[in-house]
């Protein structure tokens, strides 16, 4: 007679793919391969600079305006804020809850504070850059 419990198989490679939360997760943890392109580009883009030629800046920036590179980079902000953004304004209230005397701020304005500040900030950074 065993008396080994019973151990459910569970996949080593499609885990994630049982359950709606488990697959926003994985989509959600996949955005570090995103971090990791962007931070290598912002190498390049630095030692490219840094190069002391003002041609070899002028391939990289037209390099960065094709038409492929607008669209993945366009593709890549709205993975960036569906997965990471939105869903951190969401938690928020819960990360840092605002207390005034005896009453607790409702979640909705903690969120609403979010988005203002992000815009007001967007707006700011963009006329620094002479977006705007």
């Amino acid at each position: 007679m065993s008396r080994q419990p019973y151990v459910r198989p569970i996949s080593k490679t499609t885990w994630y793919m049982r359950n709606g939360r488990y697959k926003i997760y994985m989509l959600r943890e996949m955005t570090s391969f995103l971090v990791v392109f962007y931070t290598f580009l912002t190498i390049v883009a630095l030692s490219t600079l840094a190069a002391d030629s003002p041609a070899a800046w002028q391939n990289f920036i037209s390099s960065q305006q094709g038409p492929g590179m607008v669209v993945f980079h366009a593709l890549a902000l709205l993975y960036f804020l569906f997965f990471q953004t939105f869903p951190w304004f969401k938690l928020a209230p819960k990360a840092m809850p605002v207390q005034i005397g005896e009453k607790k701020l409702p979640g909705s304005y903690i969120v609403i504070g979010h988005y203002v500040a992000w815009v007001f900030i967007s707006a700011v950074i963009f006329w620094l850059a002479g977006a705007l």
